[in-house]
């Protein structure tokens, strides 16, 4: 399916400043080259973006520039891909293909797959936590906050949980859309959510 040149371009975007925020040392430490590497191939050559489009074009109705919605677009993301990391994961859904290669603990390892996951994880928090995403302490807390709480026991972390529990079992209608509302819904609305906080709605 070819996709619209807008979130294209906005992909394109997010893929940048991504593998800006991966290339190099953020704190004072450097990190290990393999972790560094295996959170590259779970983050970078490939996917929709959507997440991030969405959370810029909600930013956007609200008078905030792309350039100024970017960081916290692409900390989405990194929460985004560490999920994919996971469960992809033998202990979860133990696939083997993502984005048409090999999983990330099948080019690695299952263990630097886990860590690269986590690494993904607190980047993310890392990213929204630095004045260059916003330059107001409270706007940053609100969209950390948020986002913790969207990917958490109570949204997306909360609905894989549930999908593991499911498995081989039937499940009525109302169940399935309280699973999917968290483990996919949860980060969708934060990505809209996010919007309004940069705006200041």
């Amino acid at each position: 399916m070819k996709m619209p040149e807008q979130i294209v371009a906005v992909a394109a975007r997010v893929e940048q400043r991504l593998a800006d925020h991966l290339s190099g040392v953020r704190g004072p430490r450097q990190p290990p080259e393999r972790l560094a590497e295996a959170m590259r191939y779970a983050a970078l050559g490939g996917g929709k973006r959507f997440r991030p489009f969405l959370l810029i074009e909600c930013a956007g109705l609200f008078g905030v520039k792309l350039e100024n919605a970017l960081d916290a677009a692409v900390a989405l993301e990194c929460v985004h891909c560490y999920s994919l990391v996971h469960d992809d994961l033998p202990a979860m859904d133990d696939d083997a293909l993502r984005r048409g290669r090999p999983t990330l603990h099948l080019a690695f390892d299952e263990a630097t797959a886990i860590l690269a996951g986590d690494g993904l994880l607190t980047l993310a928090f890392e990213i929204l936590a630095t004045p260059q995403t916003h330059g107001d302490a409270a706007v940053r807390g609100a969209l950390t906050l948020s986002l913790a709480r969207a990917a958490g026991w109570g949204g997306m972390a909360g609905g894989q949980s549930l999908d593991l529990e499911a498995e081989g079992k039937p499940a009525r209608i109302d169940e399935i859309r309280h699973l999917q509302g968290l483990k996919t819904g949860a980060l969708i609305e934060y990505a809209c959510v996010a919007g309004a906080i940069l705006g200041r709605a």
